[in-house]
This record gives C-alpha cells, structure tokens and sequence, in this order.
C-alpha cells in the first residue's frame, strides 16, 4: 500500500478497464470494485439533497430563533446564506462531476487535499452525521402533539416528560430509518421521493396561502424595530445571530452526490441535482418565510420568539385549527424524510471511508450484505449512537442544543477542507475547470472567483456559528464556549487516533479494489484522483 500522495493536476480521462473500455460512470477510475446497486434516477438523485435540507423541517423549527434576535428584517439573511451556499454548492457540482463517488466531501477532499486533511473532512463529517439525526428525530416531539394530544407518550409534555417522550419518538424514527436503509437504496429512495414529493407540494400550496392572506406591508423587512439597541454593532450583531437561523438550514445539498456510486449516469445527475437542491429550498423556503412574516397577524406578538409558536403559530393562526392541522402532517413527512437521508448521507460516508480502511473495524463497516447490495453494519452503528446521543435529551436539553449547533460547525468546517484545498490547487494551477472534459458540468473561467468566495464564506460563517455567544449558548460558564471545546475535543481525539495509528493502514480494502492490468495497487486514501 502505498503512503505518498500525489499532488500532480488531476485528470479527467479515465483508464481503461480491464476489458481495455473506457469506464465513465464505472468505479475504476477512482480504484474501487462496484459494489453498490447503481439504481437511483435524476429525481431521486435532487430528492436525497432537498430532504437533507428539509425546507419544512428546518424552516418550520427554526423560524422562532431568527425572529427573536432579528425580528422581521431576519428574513434578509435567507438569501445572504443562499448566496455564500451557492458559491459552495458550485463548487461541489464541479468536483461531483469528476468524482461521482461515495462519501463526497471525504472522497473529494480525498483528490485535492493530502491523505490528513481529508481524513479529518470525513471524520467531521461522520461525527456531525450521527448528532444531526439525533437532532432531526427529536422534531417529532416539537409537532406530534400538536396535531393530537394523544401522541404525547409520557406526561403533559413539560419539564422532564418532554424530552423522555422526545427521546422515544426520536428512537422509533430512528429505527424506521435504519431498517429502511438495511432493506436497501431502491426502498430508501422510493419513500424518499414520495416524501420530498408530498414537502414540495405542501411547501407551494402553503406559500400560496399565506400569499393571499398577508396584512404587513413589505416595509417591515427594513425595518430594525428596536432589534439590536445596545449591542455591539447595533442591528448588524443582531442579524448575523439571527443569521444562524438560516444557516443552520442550508446545508447537506452534497447528499446528492454522496449517492453517487448508485445514481444513474452520475457524472451529469449529481451536480444537477446538487444545485437544483440549494436553488429549490432558496425559493421554496425564502417564499414561506417572506409570507409567513408579511401574513403574521400580529408582529408583536412575543411568542413567535418562543419554539412553542414561531412559524407553526402564524400558520395555525392563519389557516385556522383542520387546515393547519393537514399542513402540520406534511411537517411530520418532511421531518421522517429529512431523518431518513441524513442517516443515508452518513452510512455512505462510513462506508466511503471503511473502504480505505480509514476507520476502526473498517473490514466489518465496509462489509456489503450480498443480497441487498447497500452497507448494514453503518445503517446499524449511526442508529445505534444517534440513539445514545438521544439519552442526553432527557435531562440536559440545553446542553443538547449547544451540541447540536457545533454539529452545524463540523459541516461548515468539512466543507471548508474541501473548498480551501481546491482553491489552493487551482492557484497552482492543478486544478483547472477549462479541462473539464465536453458535456460535464464546468465552472469555467468563473471558477477561481466563484472558489475564493466559497472560502471567505465557509470561514465568516464557521466564526460566526462558533462565536460563544450568550444568545446561542446561554451564560452557564463553560457551556458558552461548547463550541470550541467540542470542536477542539473531536479534532484532537479524530487526529490523534489517525496519526499514531490509522494512517500506517490506511488503503483500499482488497475486496474492494479494482483488480485491472492497469491497477498493479490498492489506491492510498491519499491520492488525487
């Protein structure tokens, strides 16, 4: 096995198989067997990345903490991240087009970057895997009991009785996803789908109502309202915390490519539907929020600041207790959905990585179950921990939260290892999007300007969402600073395991290598492909 990484500029033709035929959307380009069941069309491919985004779920939960710290005028800093996330998501469209592979941040980062920095992308990336299905699972709670008080399983619903039931709910979710993904893509792309289906019709039909029904004047998006008086910067130190709101939202768009190795014809469907994904959840949710806000029936009023109103308020207000209901049971389908492509999102990426034998027990998580033909020991391990990370709920809600938040830093950081080692490349001219071969998805001359600002993004914004601020992170001493703390923790313990021990082994598992008179050797996680 070899440990050198080649750093050489990349190229876009890929080598013969070992029948001497060139092999597209084969896996001997990049030194892996296809063992994968390569069976997911062009929507279902966009599908994976908008339920990963959720426009309903994250929309919907995270309204309240945008209005509460940056009241009407919040809803400017939707398309601010939908800009910084489009420079980002372009980039990822180009390198998804050259490298349709499982695992995409850790694989692209894999071709890129040194064998390090892409380990530690993909390590980030797992880590923020396992405690974002944790987080999505507990929305059940925060919706259930809103459409029928009998879906409250333990208590009324306040104090300790919320998070034990949260925890249950969020369990029995779990294990639908991890049963879905053992059966198999075909299941988990065809209730994936349906489900996306169902949040987009919802999602138009919700922004039409709420359109005919507005009473604000547009005016209120300017206006500051007395939102950051006595804070420093004014308004500005307000917006960028209510900024997180949106931020928290428009991210995973790269699940589209993670299923690459499953998608048909995915040097063309992947970047597609990456940037289909960021665009439709910009103006789907953009829309929702612009009308919620201009239909509020009072701007006032303090409990869209508070995660019991917020937007479901406004809606229940607006369309009254049956139709508000109907749109409530789209939340719900829209939350399984979300929870079921995030756990499918990091069963790829253990599994991208096991292949290279970059993680513990790699032979036994890379292992696929011959018949179904997808990977069950991750679809088991991610339920199991996502499960555990649940039991924390229960009596420390609040320092869940703040785990959860630098969940969102990890994938804003893993992003950044990808987006920062490729500007780096294109400045040395290795990496070049005028190559890119006819007919594949190329930024062009654009592609430096539009990679420098995907950089200078990622970085404002990692600061920005890690920045102990009292209003995220409370005032509890070292709980403000969970952020770093966290983030310094999984860092530190992910390179220490990597450097004194995973990197002498790391190499394509041979069950997994592409066995051709061209391929004399496994392919080092390493290489630039």
């Amino acid at each position: 096995m070899s440990g050198h990484s080649d750093h050489g500029r990349a190229s876009d033709a890929p080598p013969a198989s070992a029948a001497g035929t060139p092999s597209d959307d084969g896996m001997a380009e990049f030194g892996y067997r296809p063992t994968l069941s390569r069976s997911i069309g062009r929507f279902a491919s966009f599908a994976a990345g908008v339920s990963y985004i959720s426009i309903l779920t994250g929309t919907f939960q995270l309204f309240y903490f945008g209005f509460l710290n940056g009241g009407p005028a919040y809803w400017w800093s939707w398309p601010l991240v939908f800009g910084g996330q489009l420079m980002v998501a372009l980039c990822f469209a180009e390198l998804a087009a050259r490298h349709p592979v499982a695992g995409s941040v850790y694989n692209w980062s894999k071709r890129v970057a040194g064998p390090t920095v892409s380990w530690l992308a993909g390590w980030l990336m797992v880590i923020a895997s396992i405690v974002s299905l944790a987080a999505v699972v507990l929305a059940y709670q925060v919706t259930l009991p809103q459409l029928w008080s009998g879906f409250q399983l333990v208590g009324d619903g306040t104090g300790a009785s919320f998070g034990v039931s949260a925890v249950i709910w969020g369990t029995i979710l779990v294990v639908f996803t991890t049963v879905v993904n053992a059966v198999g893509v075909k299941l988990m792309a065809r209730i994936n789908s349906i489900g996306v289906m169902i949040e987009l019709v919802a999602a138009v039909l919700l922004v039409v109502v709420l359109a005919v029904n507005v009473v604000n004047p547009p005016s209120v998006l300017v206006e500051t309202q007395g939102f950051g008086t006595g804070m420093p910067g004014g308004y500005a130190g307000a917006f960028l915390i209510a900024a997180i709101a949106s931020a928290y939202v428009m991210y995973g768009f790269d699940t589209a490519s993670s299923l690459g190795e499953e998608t048909i014809d995915p040097r063309r469907t992947a970047p597609t539907a990456i940037l289909r994904a960021v665009v439709a959840s910009f103006v789907i949710g953009g829309l929702i929020l612009l009308f919620g806000i201009l239909a509020a029936p009072d701007l006032a009023d303090p409990a869209l600041g508070e995660p019991s109103g917020g937007l479901q308020l406004i809606v229940l207000q607006v369309l009254g207790g049956p139709l508000g209901s109907v749109f409530l049971g789209c939340i719900v389908v829209a939350i399984t959905v979300c929870a079921l492509a995030v756990h499918t999102a990091g069963i790829r990426l253990v599994f991208a990585m096991a292949r290279d034998n970059a993680l513990p027990a790699s032979a036994a998580l890379a292992r696929i179950d011959p018949r179904r033909r997808t990977p069950l020991i991750p679809a088991i391990v991610i339920g199991v921990l996502a499960v555990l990370i649940l039991a924390v709920n229960i009596g420390t809600p609040q320092i869940f939260t703040a785990v959860t938040s630098v969940a969102v830093i990890l994938i804003y950081l893993a992003y950044l290892l990808v987006t920062l080692p490729l500007l780096i490349r294109r400045l040395r001219g290795e990496f070049r999007s005028t190559d890119a071969r006819p007919g594949r998805f190329s930024l062009g001359r654009l592609g430096l300007p539009i990679n420098i600002l995907a950089v200078l993004w990622g970085a404002a914004m990692a600061v920005n969402l890690a920045w102990p601020r009292v209003e995220v992170y409370g005032d509890d001493g070292p709980l403000q600073y969970i952020a770093v703390i966290v983030i310094g923790a999984v860092v530190a313990l992910g390179l220490a395991w990597y450097l004194l021990r995973g990197r002498h082994r790391v190499g394509t598992l041979p069950e997994h290598a592409e066995q051709t008179r061209n391929a004399g050797r496994t392919r080092n996680a390493g290489e630039v492909g």
